[in-house]
């Protein structure tokens, strides 16, 4: 099997997180932070590691400001609801993921005024739409870091010095970023990172995660029991107790944790070359097909490792189910939970199929998709 799906999940996982998972659960089961025995003292280290970890990788001066999640999904509703209130303005931009999309539609109708910029295909939201689209009343700017469809990236560094020149708070969607490009939330200007532990941080699924910055509070999505506090039936005001109500996934963030920790013995430039090297080669393939059509930022421009392509005059699903039963490569087809970008680059009705590159791939499975795409062309 040749799996192209790394940008809804990654696999296969470095064989350390599969032994990070495996011993957290035989060993380390316990609750974290809610009793004084020995193993839930050892289940707590794996959890404060893990942030320790996140926070080196980010530049994060504080790992007690990284919050755990379920997914980046849950990351972005907390930041997202925590933050809005009725009155309020946001920008985002017309490529991004539901998870950024629906929240915000939610909001629109609390009162909520929503600004979506068109985001061009080979660019990405542009700063100066940023600059124009700022109000007295914006409170936030919210943006992925690189498209799920297309792979563009934002001018990430450009639009948080606008953010942080006006006190405007920014959000920033790493879902497909996350260690895969380096992220520096100081540098960047990033107040609120939204990211995903089971895509490029190599972790299982059902994890993910929000730093906030310091002195930024959110209203919690949740409140309950935190394993501090328990004399008091309000929320705790420190972090991460305020957002982390309920026992945390340790077997999940102790994989997350062994995942980051193969991100820095690998280096993340060297991480990042290799996908840029295999990206560059399946477009440069895909562009000599006949009938291939592509979409996104062209060949030699900086990208995520995410390709969107269609065959002329065949459906997506079709297509995707073809390289599956036929030639056993795994892709996706259809919307891909973004159909704004869809509208934007006119795939709306059909959508795309989109291949997903991951550090685990090779020349030889590129080489192999390209031949099994050509042959479905000539069908």
């Amino acid at each position: 099997m040749i799996y192209l799906d790394n940008a809804a999940t990654t696999w296969p996982k470095p064989e350390s997180v599969y032994q990070a998972v495996d011993q957290c659960m035989r060993k380390k089961g316990a609750n974290p932070g809610r009793s004084g025995h020995h193993m839930s003292l050892m289940a707590g280290q794996i959890i404060f590691e893990t942030r320790e970890l996140i926070a080196q990788l980010f530049n994060i001066a504080d790992p007690y400001q990284v919050i755990f999640t379920a997914n980046a999904t849950e990351a972005l509703n907390l930041g997202i609801k925590g933050l809005l209130k009725s009155g309020d303005h946001v920008i985002t931009s017309s490529f991004e993921h539901n998870s950024v999309a629906r929240p915000l539609e939610r909001m629109r109708t609390q009162g909520v005024e929503v600004t979506k910029l068109p985001a061009l295909e080979s660019q990405g939201v542009l700063p100066a739409q940023v600059e124009e689209a700022i109000q007295s009343n914006t409170r936030l700017i919210v943006l992925s870091h690189a498209s799920n469809v297309t792979g563009v990236l934002n001018p990430i560094r450009e639009i948080g010095k606008i953010a942080q020149d006006r006190g405007i708070v920014f959000m920033v969607d790493s879902a497909q970023t996350a260690g895969t490009f380096p992220i520096d939330v100081q540098a960047m200007g990033i107040d609120l990172l939204a990211f995903a532990g089971h895509k490029g941080l190599l972790g299982p699924q059902g994890t993910g995660g929000l730093y906030i910055r310091e002195n930024l509070n959110l209203i919690p999505l949740k409140e309950g029991g935190t394993g501090g506090n328990s004399e008091f039936l309000t929320q705790p005001k420190i972090c991460p107790d305020r957002y982390e109500s309920g026992t945390l996934n340790t077997p999940g963030i102790a994989g997350l944790g062994a995942g980051i920790g193969f991100i820095f013995q690998e280096g993340l430039m060297k991480i990042r070359e290799k996908e840029r090297i295999l990206t560059e080669r399946l477009l440069n393939g895909l562009e000599e097909i006949p009938g291939v059509i592509l979409y996104g930022p062209p060949r030699g421009i900086e990208r995520a490792p995410v390709i969107s392509w269609n065959i002329e005059g065949k459906e997506p699903s079709e297509v995707s189910f073809l390289l599956d039963k036929m030639f056993d490569i795994e892709t996706r087809s259809g919307l891909h939970c973004a159909p704004d970008a869809h509208r934007t680059l006119g795939t709306f009705i059909r959508g795309t199929v989109r291949l997903g590159l991951g550090y685990f791939n090779t020349k030889e499975e590129v080489d192999q998709c390209l031949e099994a795409i050509a042959s479905i062309a000539r069908e």
